[in-house]
């Protein structure tokens, strides 16, 4: 077979599914690209057998249709060092010999028998169907997958969890410190009319993926599921993985229900006096305590062992009696980083209950609530 390709143009699709591969594999053919001409239509697939994704091109032109595994950094690596311009690749069907020709040069690999690469897992005939819109599944999984976890013990904390309900979805992520839930609707779900719910685990590593690819999509997301596999299907990518599996903690038992204090503060003015004033925390413990008195805050880190402190005092609205709680500062900059607001509400019971922390203002289509587990004030 043979075809014509621009060379950046495929150079960016295997770049984007590269990401799958890992460095090392169980199979040596998932070291490959699986490369698949059918027509003008070239079909390339990355896999390390739990994760699989697919991208296809149109090629300029096409002779003889076949499929090919090629070594993906040696093709990589080529490709990189192009600039933009037809390449044509030519494969031996018979003993797999490929050569790439370019204005001014060849290049000579040897492929692999693409039927040697992992079959994709079919789904069963009970799996459901779940579409919504690129933009709200992207913002989904970016606000939430800074809080999965690395827990080999529990390794159902260790992905974005996928509540569908029957009035919209919530993306949940944990790793027992923080919390996030992130609200939002779809635009069709199949739902059995007796069921509430269903839902499935999302890996961090597809998950990740998936962060990397929506921004540069459009349209509609579709995402098959059954009880081991989820398909997500984009407008130029299909990704295919394999479910956590497990039961996720009943978040909603987790989150107050009522809280006595208020406080709304500028979450760039909060951002900005944590980075500052962690940098004198205890590097083991990293503590920040926040003091709540009248409309101000005070924000306060020590290291003893070195003898050094800072504080400082920023405005914010506040209610009520004084209040004192402390928090594991890189946990709060990192929740206060993944919200969009200009101001935050943080919203507290007492010093050792967890605190939430809400935008004052949601985005379209969304409800965001993070919540942060204190650390205890020795005064």
């Amino acid at each position: 077979m043979k075809f014509i390709v621009s060379s950046t143009e495929l150079l960016s699709h295997l770049q984007a599914i590269s990401r799958v591969i890992n460095s090392k594999n169980s199979l040596p053919i998932l070291d490959n690209f699986l490369l698949d001409l059918n027509g003008n239509t070239l079909t390339m697939t990355a896999s390390d057998i739990e994760t699989t994704l697919i991208t296809s091109m149109e090629v300029d032109s096409a002779d003889g249709n076949g499929k090919v595994a090629v070594a993906s950094r040696l093709l990589l690596d080529t490709l990189r060092e192009f600039s933009d311009q037809p390449l044509t690749f030519t494969i031996n069907n018979s003993n797999l010999a490929m050569v790439i020709t370019s204005a001014n040069g060849s290049y000579n690999f040897i492929g692999q028998n693409g039927d040697e690469y992992p079959r994709l897992p079919l789904l069963q005939e009970d799996a459901r169907l779940l579409s919504l819109p690129v933009s709200q599944l992207s913002a989904g999984i970016s606000k939430t997958l800074f809080c999965t976890a690395d827990d080999e013990l529990r390794p159902v904390m260790n992905g974005v969890y996928f509540d569908i309900l029957q009035d919209g979805l919530i993306l949940v992520a944990t790793d027992a410190h923080k919390l996030v839930r992130y609200k939002t609707s779809y635009t069709t779900a199949t739902l059995g009319e007796d069921e509430e719910k269903v839902s499935f685990i999302l890996p961090k590593k597809p998950a990740t993926m998936l962060k990397n690819i929506l921004p540069k999509e459009s349209g509609e997301v579709e995402i098959k599921f059954d009880a081991k596999n989820a398909y997500f299907k984009l407008s130029n990518y299909t990704m295919i993985c394999r479910q956590v599996e497990g039961r996720f903690p009943n978040y909603n038992g987790v989150i107050p229900k009522s809280n006595a204090y208020k406080i709304i503060i500028d979450r760039v003015s909060l951002l900005n006096a944590l980075k500052r004033v962690s940098v004198f925390s205890n590097q083991a413990s990293n503590l920040v305590k926040l003091d709540f008195n009248g409309n101000l805050i005070h924000i306060s880190a020590q290291d003893i062992d070195f003898s050094i402190s800072a504080e400082e005092t920023i405005n914010c609205q506040f209610e009520g009696e004084a209040i004192k709680i402390g928090f594991k500062s890189s946990f709060l900059i990192e929740i206060l980083g993944n919200i969009n607001s200009s101001d935050v509400i943080l919203e507290l019971t007492d010093p050792s209950r967890a605190g939430i922390i809400l935008p004052f203002e949601n985005e379209e289509n969304e409800d965001i609530l993070m919540l942060l587990m204190p650390m205890l004030l020795n005064d």
